[in-house]
C-alpha cells in the first residue's frame, strides 16, 4: 500500500494539495486544528474558509495573470476553483463567491473523499518521519511557528494582514447609494450591477480622511514592528501614505455615474461587493483597517449611504508569518535540511487565495508523484503557477524577500520579434504561451 502523505492545515493550500494527491491514488491525512483551536479571523472549523475578502481577483484568463492562474487550476481539476464556479457571485470581471457556502462545499468534498481521513487537532512539531505538508497558512499557530524555527535555523519573516468590514445589505441607504460596476463591466446586468457605490463629495472625503487617520488604532505588541504587503494595505495607512491617495486606489472615482446626480461626478466613490448568494452581506471593497471597533463604526457611517449601516463583522488586523523560502526551499517545495517536509500556501511567501491554493496543488502533486516512485518537475517558468515557485523558491532576491501575488513581471519576457508590443497583444502572448506549457506539463 502507498505511504499515506500527511497534511497539516486545511486552508485553501492545504485543502488543493489533499484533493491533487487523494486523485491522483495517496491516502491522505488532513490534519486541522480548527474548530478545536480557534484563530483571530476564522469563524467556523470548515475548510478553506476565506477570511479577508470574497473574491479571487480578476477571472480573465487572457489579460491577467491571476485569471490565468485561475486557468491553470481548472485545467489541473482543481478543486478550489471548481468549487468557486458553484458558488460563484456577480462580481463583474472579478471570481467572488458566497463565502460560506464555498467552504462548506469543500469541507464536504474532502471529507467524502474515500483517500481522505480527518484528523482534527493541532500538530506542534515537524516530524522526522514520514511524508509531510505544512499549510498552515498566515496563522500558523504559535507552538508550530516556533517548531518551525528550530528546525530552520532562522527566524520566519512576517508582516501584518488586515481583513474587511461586512455590512448588511437592509442597512445601506439606496437612495444615497446605486449599484453599477466599474465602467459597467460584465455580460449580464447582473454583473453590471454587481456593486454598491457611495458617493463623496470634496468636502465629505476631507473630513473622512482626517477621522479616519484620528481615529484610535490597534496597537502592536512590544517589539514588533508594522511591515505591510502593499496588496492589502490598511485604507489609514494608505491614507498616511498621502490624503490623495486612497481615491487613486479603492476609492477612485473613475468609471461610474451616480444616476441619482448623473450631472455631477463624485470626488471619490465606496465601493461595496456581495458577499453571499442571498445578497444580504456586503463588504467594503479594499477598506481593511486596524481601526479599533468602536472608531470603525464611527467613522465608517461617515461614509453617504452607510451612516445608518450595520456591522456583520468589523475589520481587523493580525500577523502574518511566512518563510524566507528562496533559503529554506527547494524547487519541489521541500525543506532543504528536512526533505520530507514540503511548505505550500501563503506560509511560503506568496499573497492571495489563488496563490496559496495553486501552490498546495504543486505541493499535493508532487508530494504524491514521489510517494508513487516518480519525480515531478515544476511547471515551466513560461506558466502562471511555473513563475510562481521559481520566484519563491529562488528567482527572488533572499535580503529583500517579501509576500508576492502573481504577475506578468515574474514570467520570463516575451519575445517582440523585431517589433514592440502593446499591452493587450504581449499579456495574450504571455497566456497563450503559459497555456501550451502548462498543458504539456499537466501530460506528464
Amino acid at each position: 500500500m502507498t505511504q499515506e502523505l500527511h497534511i497539516v492545515g486545511g486552508g485553501m493550500a492545504g485543502s488543493e494539495a489533499a484533493w491533487q494527491a487523494a486523485n491522483l491514488g495517496v491516502p491522505v491525512v488532513l490534519h486541522e486544528m480548527r474548530p478545536t483551536v480557534g484563530t483571530f479571523a476564522h469563524r467556523t472549523g470548515s475548510f478553506a474558509e476565506m477570511v479577508c475578502s470574497n473574491s479571487f481577483r480578476s477571472d480573465d484568463d487572457e489579460q491577467n495573470a491571476v485569471g490565468l492562474l485561475h486557468w491553470e487550476m481548472r485545467a489541473a481539476d482543481g478543486l478550489i476553483m471548481r468549487m468557486a464556479g458553484e458558488h460563484r457571485l456577480p462580481a463583474g470581471g472579478a471570481l467572488a463567491v458566497d463565502r460560506d457556502a464555498f467552504a462548506e462545499s469543500v469541507s464536504a468534498a474532502l471529507r467524502a473523499h474515500p483517500l481522505i481521513r480527518i484528523v482534527d487537532a493541532e500538530v506542534t512539531e515537524l516530524p522526522v518521519d514520514g511524508s509531510w505538508i505544512f499549510a498552515t497558512g498566515p496563522l500558523t499557530s504559535p507552538a508550530l511557528a516556533e517548531a518551525i524555527r528550530g528546525v530552520t535555523g532562522a527566524e520566519s519573516l512576517a508582516f501584518f494582514d488586515a481583513i474587511a468590514p461586512i455590512v448588511y445589505a437592509d442597512s445601506i441607504d439606496m437612495s444615497v447609494a446605486w449599484r453599477q460596476s466599474r465602467y459597467d463591466k460584465g455580460e449580464t446586468e447582473e454583473e453590471r450591477t454587481a456593486y454598491i457605490n457611495c458617493p463623496m463629495t470634496k468636502a465629505e472625503y476631507e473630513a473622512f480622511i482626517a477621522a479616519m487617520l484620528a481615529a484610535e488604532k490597534a496597537e502592536f505588541h512590544e517589539g514588533e514592528t508594522a511591515g505591510y504587503f502593499d496588496g492589502c494595505l490598511p485604507i489609514e495607512v494608505m491614507a498616511e501614505r498621502g490624503a490623495e491617495t486612497p481615491r487613486f486606489g479603492p476609492m477612485k472615482p473613475i468609471g461610474l455615474t451616480n444616476p441619482h446626480d448623473p450631472e455631477v461626478k463624485p470626488y471619490a466613490v465606496v465601493q461595496l461587493r456581495r458577499d453571499n448568494k442571498l445578497g444580504t452581506l456586503y463588504n467594503i471593497v479594499g477598506f481593511q483597517t486596524k481601526m479599533k471597533y468602536g472608531a470603525q463604526t464611527e467613522v465608517f457611517r461617515m461614509i453617504p449611504g452607510l451612516q445608518d449601516a450595520k456591522f456583520a463583522r468589523l475589520g481587523g488586523i493580525h500577523r502574518n508569518t511566512f518563510l524566507n523560502s528562496p533559503t529554506l526551499l527547494d524547487d519541489r517545495m521541500r525543506l532543504r535540511n528536512r526533505p520530507n517536509l514540503r511548505f505550500a500556501g501563503q506560509v511560503t511567501g506568496v499573497e492571495g487565495y489563488v496563490e496559496s491554493a495553486a501552490m498546495g496543488l504543486l505541493a499535493g502533486r508532487m508530494a504524491a508523484a514521489e510517494l508513487l516512485g516518480r519525480d515531478l518537475p515544476p511547471p515551466p517558468a513560461e506558466t502562471a503557477m511555473g513563475a510562481l515557485i521559481t520566484h519563491i523558491t529562488g528567482g527572488a532576491e533572499a535580503k529583500t524577500f517579501q509576500p508576492m501575488n502573481v504577475n506578468f513581471g515574474l514570467f520570463p519576457p516575451i519575445d517582440a520579434k523585431g517589433g514592440r508590443r502593446g499591452r493587450k497583444d504581449r499579456y495574450k502572448a504571455y497566456t497563450d504561451r503559459a497555456k501550451e506549457a502548462f498543458t504539456a506539463w499537466l501530460g506528464q
